[in-house]
């Protein structure tokens, strides 16, 4: 198969021929169809984030079962699946007390002494990343890395549920539960952004306040359910937001990754306010609340991958869409071949798109 390659940090991946091995027990072979262009391997890829090279990137994907291992319950060949790399083992203590999310079982990959899952079809090694690899036209996975969906679904918008709205709508449904009436802002409008935009309008919330510096992302959220829109890059951007909602927002979301916009997102608290970090920062950096935030009962968190079981919530997801309440069309800005990939990061590393997605030959 095809597959893109990252040899070396801050250097382009390269179209290589890669072999896939056969499903074993619990594994699901995947012909994938799309898969989102995310921030997140963008850190990888420009080495933000450490990773054993060469390897694979791409983790928000949508596919077809070519085949199952032994042992397979979940899913069956023909199934239209969406991948998550929240894989998770279902008996160690996260999983046992409900937090999936927070999985590292070693059990969801296979040892250093069996066959690797991928190899580079001259004999190299190649690494998984994040269990799914899926800059590929198949994904070797375990089955508890992907999750059957409504065959109707089109599986370019399916593949945003794997992660940017999973995180960002997960964030709104499960790390903060927003309830009807209450004021939210969300910091930065790419994917998981608006993605918790969309998801702060389903949940009823009040006041939706979404801050971006791209003039067309800020449109794109007021498409998405934003009632207010505006430039954190303004010296008087949280005075405006604490104005608008007399006080400050109840919940404030910041799906960037920076250190100023955590600081936006912890500053446009009102009193017993929530901020969560969704972001992936520098790992150097850190962020945190005053004496004055902790004396008022503001909180903050983290948010990894919006607190998801993602079994449940991804078809719950899907038919939202279905259903005409999650917009997943406007959020995709473009549709590329494999061959585009690095053209891809080049848009998301100027920071003006909102979401592009690698298609698939069928």
């Amino acid at each position: 198969m095809k597959a893109a390659v990252l040899f070396e940090t801050k250097s382009p991946l390269q179209i290589e021929d890669v072999d896939v091995a056969k499903p074993r027990a619990h594994e699901v072979l995947i012909r994938t169809l799309a898969c989102g262009v995310c921030r997140s391997d963008l850190h990888f890829v420009d080495g933000a984030y450490p990773h054993p090279l060469p390897a694979i990137p791409g983790h928000e994907a949508a596919g077809i079962v070519e085949a199952v291992g032994e042992e397979v319950r979940t899913v069956k060949p023909g199934d239209h699946v969406v991948t998550c790399l929240s894989a998770f083992c279902g008996h160690c203590e996260f999983c046992i007390t409900g937090r999936m999310y927070l999985c590292v079982s070693g059990e969801t990959r296979r040892s250093a002494k069996d066959e690797p899952r991928l190899r580079l079809a001259n004999g190299g090694q190649v690494q998984q990343m994040l269990n799914l690899s899926a800059y590929a036209e198949m994904m070797l996975v375990h089955e508890h890395a992907c999750v059957s969906i409504d065959r109707d679904m089109p599986l370019d918008r399916a593949a945003l549920i794997g992660c940017a709205v999973t995180t960002g709508a997960g964030a709104v449904f499960n790390t903060t539960d927003v309830s009807p009436g209450e004021t939210v802002c969300v910091v930065g409008c790419g994917g998981i952004g608006l993605a918790a935009v969309n998801a702060a309008k389903i949940a009823g919330a009040g006041k939706i306040i979404a801050l971006d510096p791209v003039p067309e992302k800020r449109a794109v959220a007021e498409k998405l359910g934003a009632t207010h829109t505006l430039d954190p890059m303004s010296d008087t951007a949280v005075a405006e937001v604490v104005e608008i909602t007399n006080g400050g927002v109840h919940h404030a979301i910041e799906a960037v990754g920076r250190p100023q916009s955590a600081a936006t997102t912890v500053g446009v608290l009102r009193r017993g306010g929530t901020a969560t970090i969704l972001g992936m920062m520098p790992l150097s950096e850190k962020v945190g609340l005053s004496a004055m935030d902790l004396l008022s009962g503001k909180r903050l968190q983290g948010g990894i991958m919006g607190y998801n079981r993602f079994p449940v919530d991804i078809p719950r997801l899907v038919d939202f869409y279905m259903r005409g309440q999650l917009d997943l069309d406007t959020i995709i800005a473009d549709r590329l071949p494999l061959a585009e990939i690095n053209r891809a990061f080049d848009e998301l590393r100027k920071g003006d798109t909102t979401r592009s997605v690698i298609v698939f030959d069928q």
